[in-house]
């Protein structure tokens, strides 16, 4: 027998956390706090971004689909509350809280027992309409997928120019 949706999805937001942990946790500042440029985010500001979705994304509008279905819009999401809300605390602390937060979420998630009639219900995004649970689900698992795969090639772009001749071999570095 198969794995149910929430589930699956399960497998890997749990192992976010430890992923970006093991990737990030003791190195130097030159790492975890270079960007792309301008407009863009470092590590740092990834892990603070995790952290505010942690509280005011995900589990938050899950609750609101299974209590109010779409009569309830969403908030909305400020998609760069982490400037404000994480600017100037350590790596470390960072990765602990996204780490403690997750984790209560995820305890949340599991106790909630989604079954497939509640993760074909439908909540109101503000911008996009109509969303059902399982959309949700889906994109918090894509999202840190997404967020891993940022952190990893801003680290890797650091090393465009020293790198030489092979970046036409590095995707990565396009």
């Amino acid at each position: 027998m198969g794995t149910s949706f929430a589930e699956d999805c399960l497998c890997v937001l749990t192992r976010t956390p430890a992923v970006l942990d093991t990737l990030l946790r003791g190195l130097p500042d030159e790492w975890t706090r270079a960007d792309e440029g301008p407009g863009t985010w470092s590590p740092c500001v990834v892990i603070g971004h995790l952290i505010h979705c942690e509280r005011a994304d995900w589990m938050p509008r899950l609750e609101i689909i299974l209590e109010h279905g779409t009569s309830r819009p969403f908030d909305p999401f400020d998609r760069e509350a982490q400037f404000r809300e994480s600017e100037g605390k350590p790596l470390p602390i960072l990765l602990d809280e996204f780490s403690t937060l997750r984790h209560d979420n995820l305890t949340r998630l599991r106790a909630l027992d989604l079954q497939p009639a509640q993760l074909a219900l439908q909540g109101t995004h503000p911008a996009l309409g109509h969303v059902t649970a399982r959309q949700l689900l889906a994109t918090w698992t894509a999202h840190d997928l997404a967020h891993i795969l940022q952190v990893s090639r801003v680290m890797a772009k650091r090393y465009k120019q020293e790198v030489g001749p092979w970046a036409e071999y590095l995707s990565v570095m396009g």
